[in-house]
C-alpha cells in the first residue's frame, strides 16, 4: 500500500491541546466494520453499547516524566542576569533530553537537542528548576555512551536516589509533538490512565485515557471481563513513515508482557467465541505479535515477555482482536495503517471525514472510536 493512500485533511484547530475537564466526557464514534455505518455516541455510553460478553484488554503501562532539561558539565551553573557577562553561556548550555527506550537498568536511548553539542563522552547534569541548587541528592547525571540512528544517543544515568525517583522530581510529561504547549501540572495526572500500574512507557496508551473508575465498575457490573497486559509505549509510535510503501517501514520495537492470567483469559474468550476488545493500538500490537509467535505451535496466546516487532497494514490477518477502541491517528502513519487493516481503508477514511466535519477532537487528548 502506498503511503499516500493513508492521507486525509485535518484542520489544525481539531487537534486537542488540552484534555476535557472530565475524562469520560469525550465523544465516541461507533463504526460497524461490516457495513461501514457509523453513529455518534458518548464514551460514557460504552458499558451499555457493548453486548455484555466481551473481554476487554487494557494496557496498564505507566508513563514516565521522560523529558529532561539539563546542562553540560563544566559550563556555568549560575542563573543568567543583567550583571552576569556569561549569561549567554548558560542559556546556550541548556540541553533537552527525551527518553525513548530503556536498553539497560540505567541506560536509555534518547533524543538530545542540540545534538551537535553533545558528543560521546559528554556529561549532562539535571537539577531542579533553580540552576543554582547544589544538593547532589536532588540531581541526576547522564553520560553519553554512544550514538544511534536518527540522532539518538545512548545515555547512562546515575543518581543518589535512583533513576525513577529522580525522574519524578526533575522530569516533564512527554507530550506528543502535535500538542503545541509546555506540559502543565495537570498533565501528570491526565496523561496517565487511571489503571496505570507498572512499566516505563514514554508515551501514553491514549485510548485508555477516557476511562474512569466508575466506567470500569459499570463494565464489571454488566459481567464484562477485563484483563490487563503491559506494553512499554515508545516514541516510535509517533515516528513518521519514511518509505513510499507502508510495508517497507522499519517499525520500532516495544517491550511487552502478557501474564499467565491475562493469557488464560484471552485464550478462553477466543475458544468461547466471545469478542476480544482491545483498548488501543498498543494492545492490538502486543496481542497480535504474541499470536503470530504462537501460531506455529498451535497455541492461541501464552504468557510471554518479548518485544513487539509486528507491523500491521491492510492485508495482514487479525488472529485475536475482534473489536477496537482507539483514538484518531495521524495521516500517513503506521497506526492509521493498523486501523485501516482492521476496518478497511475506505471505511476508516469515510469515518474520519465524518469526524472532521462533525468537529470531533483529534489525537491524544481527543475523542475516540469504537470499531466492531
Amino acid at each position: 500500500m502506498n503511503l499516500s493512500e493513508l492521507d486525509y485533511d485535518l484542520p489544525p484547530e481539531r487537534i486537542a491541546q488540552h484534555p476535557l475537564d472530565e475524562r469520560d466526557a469525550s465523544r465516541m464514534l461507533l463504526l460497524d466494520r461490516a457495513s461501514g455505518a457509523w453513529g455518534d455516541r458518548q464514551f460514557r455510553e460504552l458499558p451499555e453499547v457493548l453486548r455484555g460478553n466481551e473481554l476487554i484488554v487494557l494496557n496498564n503501562a505507566r508513563v514516565l516524566p521522560a523529558r529532561l532539561f539539563g546542562r553540560r558539565v563544566g559550563l556555568p551553573a549560575q542563573s543568567p542576569g543583567r550583571n552576569n557577562p556569561r549569561a549567554s553561556d548558560f542559556l546556550h548550555s541548556l540541553i533537552e533530553v527525551l527518553l525513548v527506550r530503556q536498553v539497560a537498568p540505567q541506560d536509555w536511548e534518547a533524543l538530545v537537542r542540540p545534538g551537535r553539542k553533545v558528543p560521546v563522552g559528554e556529561r549532562i547534569i539535571f537539577r531542579p528548576d533553580d540552576p543554582g541548587v547544589k544538593n547532589e541528592n536532588d540531581s541526576l547525571e547522564a553520560t553519553v555512551e554512544g550514538r544511534g540512528e536518527y540522532g539518538l544517543r545512548v545515555l547512562h544515568f546515575s543518581s543518589k536516589n535512583g533513576l525513577h525517583e529522580a525522574l519524578a522530581r526533575l522530569g516533564h510529561v512527554p507530550l506528543p509533538p502535535y500538542i503545541k504547549r509546555s506540559d502543565e501540572p495537570m498533565d501528570r495526572d491526565r496523561y496517565q490512565t487511571v489503571y496505570a500500574r507498572q512499566g516505563s512507557a514514554v508515551a501514553a496508551p491514549t485510548a485508555g485515557l477516557h476511562f474512569t473508575a466508575e466506567i470500569l465498575t459499570r463494565l464489571r457490573q454488566r459481567g464484562i471481563e477485563i484483563a490487563e497486559i503491559t506494553l512499554e509505549v515508545g516514541l516510535g509510535t509517533f515516528e513518521p513513515v519514511r518509505t513510499e510503501r507502508i510495508e517497507d517501514h522499519p517499525i520500532h520495537k516495544e517491550a511487552y508482557e502478557i501474564s499467565e492470567g491475562a493469557a488464560a483469559a484471552i485464550s478462553q474468550a477466543m475458544r468461547e467465541g466471545r469478542p476480544v476488545l482491545a483498548v488501543g493500538t498498543t494492545v492490538v500490537r502486543a496481542l497480535e505479535d504474541a499470536a503470530e509467535r504462537f501460531s506455529a505451535g498451535g497455541e492461541t496466546i501464552a504468557p510471554i515477555d518479548a518485544e513487539a516487532e509486528i507491523l500491521i497494514y491492510p492485508g495482514k490477518p487479525f488472529r485475536v482482536v475482534s473489536q477496537l477502541l482507539t483514538n484518531f491517528h495521524l495521516p500517513r502513519s503506521s497506526l492509521l495503517a493498523m486501523v485501516a487493516a482492521f476496518a478497511g481503508r475506505e471505511r476508516i477514511l469515510d469515518a474520519y471525514r465524518h469526524a472532521v466535519e462533525s468537529e470531533y477532537r483529534f489525537y491524544s487528548y481527543g475523542d475516540c472510536m469504537l470499531i466492531r
